[in-house]
């Protein structure tokens, strides 16, 4: 799968109203057929900061998502509301879903 998170430093004014800023494009984004999941997290030492977690089934799901009209589309919309251009770390990983994390086993999880 392709493995992607990224960083939005996005503007204080916009900071609370990021969720529905990008709820179009993440509702299309979740609804495409190589998605695994699409998923934000607001930072709790940056209240200005939101973390996206990405997932696609391969390389072809990847390359859809890019050149999809709701990213194009996104690519005007969003920098706007940003503070900078986002950071991103982008890896492609021999599996299909989270592993668990085993030093932190829970004993009634099977």
């Amino acid at each position: 799968m392709i493995f992607i998170t990224a960083k939005f430093k996005v503007k204080p004014e916009h900071a609370d109203n990021w969720p529905e800023i990008t709820a179009e494009f993440t509702q299309a984004c979740r609804d495409e057929p190589g998605c695994l999941w699409f998923d934000w997290s607001r930072s709790v030492a940056d209240p200005n900061e939101y973390v996206l977690v990405e997932a696609f089934r391969d390389g072809a799901a990847g390359a859809a998502h890019v050149q999809s009209d709701h990213f194009k589309k996104a690519q005007q919309w969003l920098p706007p509301h940003l503070a900078e251009t986002p950071r991103i770390v982008n890896f492609e990983i021999p599996q299909d879903d989270w592993s668990r994390l085993g030093e932190m086993r829970v004993p009634e999880d099977s």
